[in-house]
Protein backbone atom coordinates (compact mmCIF):
# COMPACT_ATOMS: atom_id res chain seq x y z
CA UNK A 1 0.00 0.00 0.00
CA UNK A 2 1.32 3.27 -1.18
CA UNK A 3 1.91 6.17 1.63
CA UNK A 4 2.97 9.76 2.04
CA UNK A 5 6.57 8.73 2.54
CA UNK A 6 7.04 5.99 0.18
CA UNK A 7 9.40 6.66 -2.24
CA UNK A 8 9.63 3.36 -4.22
CA UNK A 9 7.22 2.14 -7.23
CA UNK A 10 3.68 0.38 -6.62
CA UNK A 11 4.12 -3.44 -6.66
CA UNK A 12 3.89 -4.74 -10.72
CA UNK A 13 0.60 -6.29 -11.41
CA UNK A 14 0.98 -7.00 -14.84
CA UNK A 15 4.13 -8.53 -16.63
CA UNK A 16 4.39 -5.39 -18.30
CA UNK A 17 4.68 -2.77 -15.45
CA UNK A 18 6.89 -5.17 -14.20
CA UNK A 19 9.42 -4.59 -17.47
CA UNK A 20 8.69 -0.99 -17.01
CA UNK A 21 10.15 -0.71 -13.20
CA UNK A 22 13.05 -3.21 -14.62
CA UNK A 23 13.25 -0.50 -17.27
CA UNK A 24 13.22 2.46 -14.93
CA UNK A 25 15.53 0.83 -12.50
CA UNK A 26 18.48 0.06 -15.13
CA UNK A 27 17.66 3.63 -16.96
CA UNK A 28 18.67 4.70 -13.38
CA UNK A 29 21.76 3.18 -12.60
CA UNK A 30 23.42 3.86 -16.36
CA UNK A 31 22.51 7.62 -15.31
CA UNK A 32 24.03 7.44 -12.43
CA UNK A 33 27.37 5.97 -13.58
CA UNK A 34 27.02 8.65 -16.44
CA UNK A 35 26.50 11.10 -13.73
CA UNK A 36 29.49 9.76 -10.93
CA UNK A 37 31.95 9.89 -14.18
CA UNK A 38 31.16 13.54 -15.12
CA UNK A 39 31.36 14.59 -11.51
CA UNK A 40 34.92 12.34 -10.94
CA UNK A 41 35.92 14.18 -14.46
CA UNK A 42 35.39 17.49 -12.62
CA UNK A 43 36.78 16.91 -9.98
CA UNK A 44 39.87 15.79 -11.54
CA UNK A 45 40.38 19.20 -13.96
CA UNK A 46 39.94 21.25 -10.66
CA UNK A 47 42.36 19.50 -8.75
CA UNK A 48 44.90 19.26 -11.81
CA UNK A 49 48.03 21.40 -11.69
CA UNK A 50 49.61 20.94 -14.70
CA UNK A 51 47.35 23.43 -16.60
CA UNK A 52 48.47 25.14 -20.01
CA UNK A 53 47.50 29.06 -19.62
CA UNK A 54 47.38 29.51 -23.32
CA UNK A 55 45.03 26.69 -24.13
CA UNK A 56 42.32 28.57 -21.47
CA UNK A 57 40.29 31.27 -22.96
CA UNK A 58 37.25 32.13 -20.72
CA UNK A 59 36.94 27.88 -20.29
CA UNK A 60 36.60 28.50 -16.30
CA UNK A 61 33.68 30.25 -16.51
CA UNK A 62 32.01 28.34 -19.24
CA UNK A 63 32.34 25.30 -16.90
CA UNK A 64 31.17 27.30 -13.92
CA UNK A 65 28.25 28.95 -16.14
CA UNK A 66 26.98 25.63 -17.63
CA UNK A 67 27.15 23.83 -14.30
Amino acid sequence: MATWKSFNLLDAISPLMEQLSFFHDHTMMILLMILSMVAYIMATMMKNKYINKTLLEGQFIEIIWTI
